[in-house]
């Protein structure tokens, strides 16, 4: 007999990789700039911009963490072609944050602020989907800082970018406008199933002016 499949391997058989994309052993760490220091007494998550009520809303770390706790298994899809999958994400979903500080009517997009002033911005769509979590934790165990401890946004059905990590809060908008690296040449929209990796791949109608 042979040996036996492990986890990787039987969530990769069982899942389908978007084009251009490899399957991962491991989970390498990407990112640019410095990890920050966690310093919970200052840490703060805030909600702001057309919010429904024209004001913001802030949790502090230990307030973050107490909202209920939900998981997702998903796969996460790097823009540098690496695939990691059938990992469970636990942490608070989207959607909570939307239905805690909810947003005016005429919001279509939201920027995802994180530390040093690294954003990424997406459809509000995007941001609410049903599998969108802001993670706390990855297989049970809590994010390591060079993975984005104390939270990092996972969208699963876009690049990994789009998700960033060592967030500290979303402002939503009643327009579109480009993040970090959709300033520096990335594709506005970042779904990889559409291998949509570089702004010179967009249409019309996909995102701002550059």
């Amino acid at each position: 007999m042979g040996q036996p499949e492990s986890a990787e391997h039987r969530a990769a058989r069982e899942s389908t990789l978007p084009p251009g994309q490899r399957l991962q052993r491991g989970w390498p760490v990407t990112h640019y700039g410095p990890v920050p220091k966690f310093r919970p007494e200052r840490w703060e998550f805030r909600v702001f911009g057309a919010t429904a009520d024209g004001g913001k809303r802030c949790w502090s770390h230990e307030e973050f963490t107490a909202l209920p706790f939900s998981t997702v298994v998903a796969d996460l899809h790097c823009v540098t072609k690496f695939s990691m999958v059938g990992a469970e994400w636990g942490g608070v979903p989207a959607r909570t944050v939307l239905e805690l500080a909810p947003p005016a009517p005429g919001v279509t997009h939201v920027m995802v602020w994180a530390e040093y002033g690294f954003s990424a911005n997406m459809r509000l769509s995007d941001f609410a989907s049903e599998r969108a979590i802001f993670a706390t934790h990855k297989d049970g165990e809590l994010l390591t800082a060079e993975h984005g401890f104390p939270l990092r946004l996972i969208v699963p059905h876009l690049y990994a970018w789009k998700g960033p990590k060592w967030v500290r809060g979303v402002e939503y908008m009643t327009a579109d406008r480009r993040g970090f690296w959709e300033e520096r040449g990335y594709h506005n929209i970042g779904d990889p199933w559409a291998e949509q990796r570089y702004s010179y791949q967009e249409e019309p109608g996909d995102g701002p002016e550059l």
